[in-house]
């Protein structure tokens, strides 16, 4: 009884220290038609000195959205992050040709497992981002 109650109370420490589901999420909606984009690849990278560490890439769903692209499993740390939206592929399903084949978007973490949320309104030719919440 006592081994399984330590093995236990030990699990639940370690997701005591995990990102929360949800920590970073993104939303796309393409601006020419007002609907979301669904099957965008967006990849997540830290910066670490003068170069990037992957951390996590993930497609949007039906709706435009990765709901948690941070991984749950770890803490998620201040610095300096970079989401990518891959929308080359996307416009390329969509027989359209595009400017902006792939969209970083840098931004900093202040705070250890801070919730964020970036949306990306998309056209062809343009786009615009913001913090979202």
């Amino acid at each position: 009884m006592k081994k399984i109650i330590v093995v236990a109370l030990s699990l639940c420490s370690l997701n005591a220290f995990a990102s929360p589901e949800g920590t970073l999420s993104v939303h796309i909606l393409n601006q020419q038609t007002g609907l979301p984009s669904p099957g965008v690849k967006v990849v997540l990278d830290k910066q670490e000195g003068m170069s990037w560490k992957h951390i996590a890439d993930g497609k949007t769903d039906a709706g435009g959205r990765i709901k948690s692209l941070y991984p749950a499993d770890t803490d998620m740390t201040p610095g300096i992050y970079r989401v990518t939206f891959q929308t080359g592929d996307y416009f390329k399903s969509q027989k359209m040709e595009t400017f902006f084949p792939g969209i970083p978007v840098t931004f900093n973490v202040s705070k250890n497992n801070e919730k964020l949320h970036i949306p990306l309104l998309l056209s062809q030719y343009g786009y615009s981002t913001y913090r979202g919440s």
